[in-house]
């Protein structure tokens, strides 16, 4: 008997690198799940992320807010059941999604927060963009809802990570000499009593994996694709 699925309303194209890993891990899901020819019912949105990159950068985050209340209404609209957003940084946006809808947004940082206290983890390194680590919308969230104790690498490593993922992991590109620069970062993190690490950037995933580091890395586009493809199977 066919299984009645919920529309997953996803916002992506920020970067199109790791959307192509979200749709990928969804349906890969949800397959397992249900077997035979069985896939994800997705509405997609891919934004174009040169102009929200530059808005970050300019400090217009008022307008990229506008913007996402936009998406996420025409995804309600065109009947999703519910939404996701493929970026982490943008999650910094969420109020205004959660103001443009009436269904439910899965965040990204419920999504791991979930997985860590049920590990039973109390203190996690986070690794992302400059926007993620620093501006507290991400560490707040898990620390008050979540009760984890959240540390970040020191203010050069930030600088060398964020120009990792805009100038080289969202455009597609995975290089020796950055990978070592990730796996030194995540090593810091451990030696300051980190006792796993998050991939806070839905790109970090291109980079590393469990088998390049001796820490446990937790990987918030795997974390928020199987959970988002768990609530269109309820």
């Amino acid at each position: 008997m066919a299984v009645k699925q919920k529309n997953i309303g996803m916002i992506g194209g920020v970067s199109w690198e790791s959307t192509v890993l979200y749709y990928k891990l969804i349906n890969q899901t949800v397959r397992e799940h249900l077997g035979s020819l069985n896939s994800a019912k997705i509405l997609l949105y891919s934004l174009n992320y040169d102009p929200i990159v530059e808005l970050e950068r300019q400090g217009k985050w008022d307008e990229v807010g506008d913007e996402l209340f936009h998406v996420a209404k025409t995804l309600q609209d065109g009947g999703a059941d519910f939404i996701i957003l493929c970026c982490n940084t943008l999650h910094k946006m969420t109020p205004s999604i959660e103001r443009s809808i009436t269904i439910p947004f899965l965040h990204i940082a419920d999504a791991a927060g979930n997985v860590l206290v049920s590990k039973n983890v109390r203190k996690i390194g986070l690794l992302g963009t400059q926007f993620t680590m620093e501006d507290g919308f991400y560490s707040s969230r898990l620390e008050n809802k979540f009760g984890l104790e959240v540390i970040v690498p020191n203010e050069d490593s930030r600088k060398r990570l964020d120009a990792i993922i805009y100038d080289e992991l969202c455009q597609g590109k995975t290089l020796p000499r950055s990978k070592g620069t990730l796996i030194e970062i995540i090593s810091d993190l451990n030696r300051e009593g980190a006792e796993v690490v998050l991939l806070g950037c839905t790109e970090l995933g291109m980079l590393v994996n469990q088998d390049d580091v001796n820490i446990p890395i937790y990987d918030t586009t795997l974390l928020h694709a199987k959970e988002a493809a768990n609530w269109s199977m309820k």
